[in-house]
């Protein structure tokens, strides 16, 4: 087994994606305590920047470059990094807690038939036993659990993004880049027909703001209020609770909770959602929660930060005069 922990980082249009140096943050802490090496994983095609996962923290990248790799593929990429994984024997493996990451982590757990934790909080080190101490939300995010790996390896985890700071960038950083061509013999099952970029706005896991709506909205119609205020804020996406997705308000690509996405923005505002657990397990860890509701004994005061107790429908219009003013 090689004294080493893996981060598989991300590339998105090219460029190293930023869950990548949260990863490396995470990564750097771990292998501190292990006294081992932090190597990173990167799998794309002609990338440019490849120095930036040493700054950020790894001792050595492992890049495999392969025009195949350019566009997420599962199968492509388990058919690239299980060999890899099974020949180096790394101690531990993380991932983000995002698409990529959760696709691609129990493809490769289940095919290595070792443990994951998905979607956890915080990671450390037990003190005797040098194990992976993998923490996360549990029943309904009303306790968490810390959840151990002694019987296989490598341990392996996804992590919430925005979860932990990336390190200071240090250009003066030594470390080494071992860049491998695999070679991909494989006819995987899914094709890629079409790639549309999303045209505006940002991903709910990458908004600092989140705004998000419920039934206190009292109708479909009125969400366009919430895409209008999101417009008039930087860095800004729309949520939305399960009920209103089930009754096809919005589209399942808003829901927060357990079903959903899981964020963690500066700010997160709840407009006429009444705080059920499976959605409170989805924002909870947001910096600052903001609930607009006009139910006082609504359990989404419980979690707020500031609360607005009255109608959404009088104060939401107030909001989207005082940010037009202030971006005039």
């Amino acid at each position: 087994m090689s004294k080493e922990v893996f981060i598989l980082g991300e590339v998105r249009e090219g460029r190293i994606h930023s869950v990548t140096y949260e990863l490396l943050s995470w990564g750097r802490y771990l292998s501190d305590k292990l006294k081992v090496t932090l190597s990173a994983l990167l799998l794309s095609h002609n990338l440019k920047g490849i120095d930036e996962a040493i700054y950020y923290g790894a001792d050595r990248v492992y890049y495999f470059d392969h025009s195949l790799l350019k566009v997420f593929n599962v199968e492509v990429y388990g058919d690239v990094l299980i060999p890899f994984i099974k020949e180096t024997k790394p101690e531990i493996i993380l991932a983000g807690a995002t698409t990529i990451g959760r696709t691609i982590m129990p493809y490769i757990a289940g095919k290595i038939k070792t443990g994951l934790t998905a979607d956890c909080t915080s990671l450390d080190i037990e003190e005797n036993s040098g194990l992976l101490l993998q923490t996360r939300p549990a029943i309904g995010g009303n306790v968490l659990a810390t959840i151990k790996t002694p019987l296989y390896k490598p341990q392996m985890a996804t992590v919430r993004p925005r979860g932990r700071r990336p390190l200071e960038r240090d250009i003066k950083k030594d470390g080494s880049i071992e860049i491998i061509k695999p070679d991909i013999n494989i006819n995987p099952k899914m094709e890629l027909l079409d790639f549309k970029p999303r045209l505006e706005g940002v991903s709910l896991e990458d908004a600092e703001i989140v705004i998000s709506g419920g039934k206190g909205l009292k109708d479909p119609k009125n969400f366009s209020l919430l895409f209008e205020i999101s417009k008039l804020l930087e860095s800004s996406g729309v949520g939305a609770s399960r009920t209103v997705v089930d009754m096809g308000w919005v589209e399942y690509s808003h829901q927060v909770g357990l079903s959903g996405k899981t964020v963690n923005p500066k700010v997160y505002i709840a407009v006429g959602i009444s705080g059920a657990v499976q959605h409170l397990a989805g924002m909870m860890d947001s910096e600052s929660i903001i609930a607009i509701n006009k139910d006082p004994e609504a359990p989404i005061f419980q979690v707020a930060d500031l609360g607005i107790i009255g109608d959404a429908l009088e104060i939401l219009p107030v909001l989207k005069r005082r940010l037009e003013e202030r971006k005039r």
